[in-house]
């Protein structure tokens, strides 16, 4: 399997970057049924090639473009075989106490990579700390519910005899327009009204924006509770005013997530560190180095400033368990820190990541992929026949085709039905936009190049015909 992967890893950029089959497709490929006799190893990875393969997208090519950048190495690779064989569930630290002990050392590693304030490093001494989450959506909706538990129970403390059912009708949350659904959806399973913040010119929520719908909303008998601020649209890697956002979530008494999924990897880059002032005012933050930093999915750390405002929404305490240890301050179940009970052995992949590439390493890796973001940027300014539609500031371009929505819809499928570089859309100001992600660990500048030789061919020929 080692070999099959190496193999399969170092001839990535020959096969065609996205699929090219029909839904359900697959299942006339296998039996109907599981077999009841054992096949052999050498007939599944026959299988592997013939039914999986055809029907994969490989994000680790050189010439996926699409979404964010899905982090791929080889000593998380190593960490994760490490954390299938051991197979611990550790919810507990009785489950098994190195589990939980250096997932506590590694996100206080990661936050001093960060320089995030001391509040949100654990130590041995601290109220704060952080946890690793399946994802950014799964952080996001444990610092709803967190806030949630935290505001109705703020209420009840002035108000005894207002009942919880009264005051969650009254609650409003908040997040920009330009948010990751997600943050929509958390609002939904969490049972609360979510507020669109809408953006300025640069995509961004602003101070005086959310202040003022704050004030409508208190008028209106509202109880405001939760912002979560985003670092790094999903559309255009935007970043919303959070020096402005957290004092007036601080004066209102409110929550304020920082939903960093993608930019965050970044931050441990000193020129870019300047775009996370303000997260002093948060109460929990969070971002993906399963996106950007080298660690495989599933990787997502959540910081928060009061580990009791997570734990003492979701603490149960079952018999079956309790351990002698738990009462000591040396002590974390993250079973209170998270919505499922049990969880793996993430951290390994941290440590050997971390320790493998160094700081240097990581933020070397981070350079060059801004690096070739800005060389895109620059081939798509030479061509004026194409528009910038947003500030490049990371690894993310967008940009289109002068024109309509129509044209630049026709030229992304096109480039889709090509099979030779995978981008996806996203919609600013409504422009239909064509989205560039470097996101391949193995990207270079030829493979830049010759994407954009490839966009700019489809392009000649599509305005070559009658039509355009």
């Amino acid at each position: 399997m080692v070999d099959y992967v190496a193999d399969y890893l170092e001839n990535l950029e020959q096969r065609p970057v996205y699929p090219d089959v029909e839904p359900g497709y697959l299942r006339s490929l296998i039996p109907t049924e599981a077999p009841v006799d054992p096949e052999t190893y050498e007939d599944i990875m026959k299988d592997v090639e013939r039914v999986i393969m055809p029907g994969v997208t490989h994000w680790h090519s050189p010439y996926f473009y699409a979404y964010f950048p899905a982090a791929s190495s080889y000593p998380a690779m190593l960490a994760d075989m490490l954390c299938g064989a051991i197979g611990c569930i550790g919810f507990s630290w009785a489950a098994s106490p190195a589990c939980t002990e250096l997932e506590t050392v590694m996100l206080d590693w990661l936050g001093k990579m960060l320089q995030l304030p001391e509040c949100f490093i654990a130590g041995t001494q601290g109220h704060g700390g952080g946890v690793i989450q399946s994802t950014a959506s799964e952080a996001t909706l444990m610092s709803l519910l967190a806030a949630r538990c935290k505001a109705v129970r703020q209420v009840q403390a002035s108000n005894p005899t207002k009942l919880e059912a009264e005051i969650l009708s009254k609650l409003v949350a908040y997040t920009s327009e330009q948010a990751h659904s997600s943050v929509e959806r958390a609002g939904l399973i969490g049972g609360v009204t979510m507020r669109k913040i809408p953006t300025d010119d640069s995509y961004a929520v602003t101070g005086d924006t959310f202040k003022k719908m704050v004030e409508k909303d208190k008028a209106a008998g509202l109880i405001p509770f939760y912002l979560c601020a985003t670092l790094g649209t999903t559309p255009s890697c935007a970043f919303d005013h959070i020096t402005e956002l957290g004092p007036i979530c601080k004066d209102e008494h409110m929550w304020m997530h920082i939903d960093a999924a993608y930019a965050g990897s970044a931050f441990i880059c000193p020129e870019f560190r300047p775009l996370l002032n303000g997260v002093e005012f948060a109460d929990s933050f969070n971002f993906n180095p399963h996106k950007w930093l080298l660690v495989n999915f599933d990787c997502s750390a959540l910081w928060v400033k009061k580990r009791s405002d997570i734990i003492g929404a979701f603490k149960m305490e079952p018999l079956y368990l309790k351990h002698e240890n738990q009462e000591s301050g040396l002590v974390t179940d993250y079973r209170h820190w998270q919505i499922p009970l049990g969880r793996r052995f993430r951290s390994l992949k941290m440590w050997f990541v971390f320790r493998m590439y160094g700081l240097n390493g990581l933020q070397a890796h981070i350079r060059k992929q801004v690096s070739l973001a800005k060389e895109f940027e620059s081939l798509v300014r030479a061509d004026k026949r194409f528009e910038i539609c947003a500030e490049v500031i990371m690894g993310l371009v967008c940009f289109r085709l002068k024109g309509s929505n129509e044209l630049n819809q026709t030229l992304l499928k096109r480039i889709s039905k090509s099979r030779e570089i995978h981008l996806v859309p996203c919609q600013l100001s409504d422009h239909f936009v064509l989205r560039f992600a470097i996101c391949s660990r193995t990207t270079e500048s030829h493979h830049i190049q010759q994407a954009w030789r490839h966009i700019t061919q489809l392009t000649f020929e599509l305005l070559q015909e009658p039509a355009h």
